[in-house]
């Protein structure tokens, strides 16, 4: 790899600098986050890095950039939020949501509703691999619980998030296991394990903590009549992801059971239906436009450098097993923050990685922990990662307003640093 400038590395940074100055500065002075809307943060920040990435035409900048917002990974992205607009809308049209939140209400006590969601989306989660099947699955039925309980609907969110990635960081069959475990060449159950020792004590800590503070949640004392019928499409979305399927697949199936379902009990006609998923679709115009921005403004930072200046500083200051560890962990929160996808982020450093570990000495367990953990950490807590747009997309929130109660990321983050700085677990540091 090419030694590269502190002025060029500096220079390739400087886009995420803009987007942060444009878009959290005015939003601090004011004290609104929908001051500024995230779009036009993204716009100013896509137009500074194509207009100061020099050394090629113009066309050959803007082709770049649209590369990065039209990858493979991208446009699967992209499908997802389609096929999510249209089944949360058709679901809530029909009252599939009502329904489902009103069993929900039944079967768990007030007090419980908080840690009883954080609960199923890390079960969910653990057996699909994936956070953002799980978002896709409770985040509605969050939204109605809330709203039902007069709770904060943030506050909800935030924790079926966090709950999304703890399977996210733990399942044998999740991407970033695959591929931490593989650039490390460890076992998926070695690395389960170690993961282990740092995941489950911040899950319990989050569990306790979500007993206590909704304790005083109060359900409402009349419950609905519940229709089972229309609580069959998120039964069978959860069920067919805990069963291992495809998410697009999973959603086209809670598609043609909310038209089948809310045609057959006239809940309203075959146009009601399209024109349900319609209104659905065009509500994740804003979520499609912020992550292709997103992809084209990371793919240009990438493209001028700025990722292989950051791992060529940070390695250079390895002096110990801990200092290893340390720059592992820098170095893929670094690259998630700029990619926004913790496996390309995993994927990026994982060779870097595997040479660091060999040469200090860290234990491939450890190391593929570390890059799993911390990767899921970083990806939990951006607003522009395709979970907490997700979210916020189906609940009809700004991303930002999420981020005060992302509660399992940060801890989950800080127990892998303490895992790190302690030497935690001793058998695998």
């Amino acid at each position: 790899m090419k030694e590269i400038s502190s002025k060029r590395g500096l220079k390739a940074l400087s886009p995420l600098l803009v987007f942060i100055v444009i878009y959290v500065v005015p939003s601090i002075v004011a004290r609104d986050f929908y001051a500024v809307p995230i779009t036009v943060a993204f716009m100013a920040a896509s137009i500074y890095a194509i207009a100061i990435f020099g050394g090629l035409p113009l066309t050959q900048r803007i082709q770049t950039y649209s590369k990065g917002a039209s990858t493979e990974n991208m446009m699967l992205m992209l499908w997802i939020f389609v096929l999510a607009g249209a089944f949360a809308s058709s679901a809530k049209q029909m009252g599939s949501i009502d329904a489902t939140v009103n069993l929900t209400l039944s079967l768990l006590p007030s007090s419980m509703l908080l840690a009883g969601l954080f609960l199923a989306a890390c079960f969910i989660s653990l057996s699909i691999g994936t956070s953002v099947g799980t978002i896709v699955a409770l985040a509605p039925i969050a939204t109605g619980v809330a709203q039902s309980t007069d709770s904060s609907i943030p506050l909800m969110i935030g924790l079926v998030v966090g709950g999304s990635f703890f399977g996210d960081n733990l399942s044998f069959i999740s991407d970033t296991t695959v591929v931490a475990t593989r650039t490390q060449g460890c076992k998926m159950s070695d690395k389960f394990r170690a993961n282990s020792f740092i995941a489950i004590p911040a899950a319990i800590i989050i569990f306790a903590m979500y007993v206590f503070v909704g304790f005083d949640i109060q359900a409402p004392s009349q419950i609905p009549d519940i229709d089972i019928a229309k609580v069959t499409p998120y039964l069978a979305v959860l069920i067919c992801a805990i069963l291992g399927m495809n998410v697009m697949a999973v959603l086209i199936i809670g598609i043609i059971l909310t038209g089948a379902i809310g045609i057959f009990e006239g809940t309203y006609d075959l146009y009601g239906w399209f024109a349900s998923m319609g209104d659905g679709i065009i509500g994740m115009g804003e979520l499609i436009i912020i992550t292709m921005m997103a992809g084209g403004l990371l793919e240009i930072v990438q493209y001028n450098g700025g990722i292989d200046f950051i791992i060529q500083r940070l390695t250079k200051r390895v002096r110990s097993k801990r200092g290893a560890e340390l720059t592992i962990a820098a170095l893929v929160c670094f690259v998630n923050f700029c990619t926004a996808n913790n496996t390309v982020a995993i994927l990026t450093v994982g060779g870097i990685a595997k040479q660091i570990s060999d040469r200090y000495g860290v234990d491939n367990r450890k190391a593929a922990s570390i890059l799993d953990t911390f990767s899921c950490c970083i990806q939990g807590i951006i607003p522009y990662g395709i979970q907490v747009l997700m979210a916020a997309g189906l609940a009809k929130l700004n991303p930002i307003n999420i981020l005060p109660y992302l509660y399992y990321p940060l801890v989950l983050g800080l127990m892998a640093l303490l895992a790190i700085l302690l030497r935690y677990p001793k058998r695998y540091s």
